[in-house]
């Protein structure tokens, strides 16, 4: 038996995480009584030289409508949530005719890294669960010789949401329709244009947003012309000892991983002053000094402001080892980071 020592030692999980399990393994069972079954939902992930990382998730839920033309049809926030995770689905990655045997995590998520020699740029691979189809996904290979690359926040920053106020994060996640969802001004032209300049470069969009939304950010992206990249969101709901998931340990904890992934890059952070950005770049430029070539800010407008609940104080960056800009849209950024030397100012191409 074991002693008490050895009890208290065990991590306690909090009786909600318990609950959410327990609700949707009632829900995959309800799903599956009505015939459904599991499919893999791909996310675009990204690799090095020997490996990738592959990113997914694991979903019973019914197809996404079309339109006679073949697009997606109009589709409000909530369907994004109401999708059936699957727990600790097996799940088989087959990369280059080899195949890996993987395991999703608690809420079906697929966050996995397996060796593979793959050319640079977007490359194919493909997941199955449960014997079914395989799915292709795509992953982007960096290039050894590449030296720069792209991190950008999604919410305020690239796509207007005014989410830290609880009520309108509920409002635009589950009522607002996909199509209604606005891109920043001048985003999409200053990101096309500083992956233009630097061929190759990997571009990252890092977001507290729910990994039950990557779908709609895809097509939102696809429909706004910004540059395809991999996704790394979160997935809400609590831990085994927290209510809630915090954005701040899981943008410094994949920040951290990119350095350590791709010491030879350094990162331009793009992101904005209504949630904890400025903060968490302050962090990460201390503690990685070599992997940051500058970090650009978007302020919000005051009415932007209270509907995103105020502005983050801003540091004072005048003593940084970093160009720090800052302005209300992707028009002016661009033109500070022409001014600090990020961006060509004769549109020359540059690695």
């Amino acid at each position: 038996m074991p002693s008490s020592r050895d009890d208290s030692a065990r991590p306690k999980v909090l009786w909600i995480a318990r609950l959410e399990y327990r609700f949707h393994a009632w829900r995959e069972r309800r799903a599956r009584h009505r015939g459904l079954t599991p499919v893999v939902t791909p996310f675009p992930g990204y690799g090095g030289a020997d490996w990738v990382r592959v990113l997914g998730r694991v979903l019973i839920a019914p197809p996404a409508r079309r339109t006679s033309s073949g697009e997606y049809a109009s589709i409000r926030g909530w369907r994004s949530f109401v999708a059936v995770p699957v727990a600790y689905a097996p799940v088989v990655i087959e990369v280059d005719g080899v195949r890996h045997e993987v395991v999703a995590d608690r809420g079906g998520v697929i966050d996995v890294v397996v060796p593979a020699s793959l050319p640079p740029g977007w490359q194919t691979l493909t997941m199955s669960v449960e014997s079914g189809p395989p799915i292709e996904t795509r992953v982007f290979v960096v290039d050894p010789e590449v030296r720069f690359g792209l991190v950008s926040d999604v919410d305020d920053t690239v796509m207007v949401t005014a989410l830290p106020r609880p009520l309108l994060a509920a409002w635009n996640s589950f009522v607002v329709d996909e199509h209604a969802r606005q891109p920043v001004p001048g985003m999409a032209v200053l990101l096309e244009r500083l992956t233009r300049e630097n061929p190759g470069c990997p571009v990252i969009y890092l977001s507290t947003g729910a990994w039950n939304i990557a779908p709609t950010l895809l097509r939102f992206f696809r429909r706004h012309l910004f540059p395809t990249g991999s996704l790394l969101l979160t997935d809400w709901g609590p831990t085994h000892d927290r209510w809630f998931r915090s954005g701040r340990v899981h943008k410094l904890s994949n920040l951290g991983r990119l350095a350590e992934e791709f010491p030879h890059i350094k990162w331009l952070l793009v992101g904005d002053d209504g949630q904890h950005d400025d903060e968490i770049y302050t962090t990460f430029t201390r503690e990685h000094p070599d992997n940051v070539v500058a970090v650009a800010i978007r302020r919000l407008s005051p009415a932007e402001a209270v509907l995103a609940g105020g502005r983050t104080v801003v540091d004072d960056h005048s003593a940084a080892g970093v160009p720090w800009v800052t302005d209300s849209d992707g028009a002016g950024l661009l033109e500070r980071l022409k001014s600090v030397g990020v961006v060509d100012g004769d549109s020359q191409a540059r690695r």
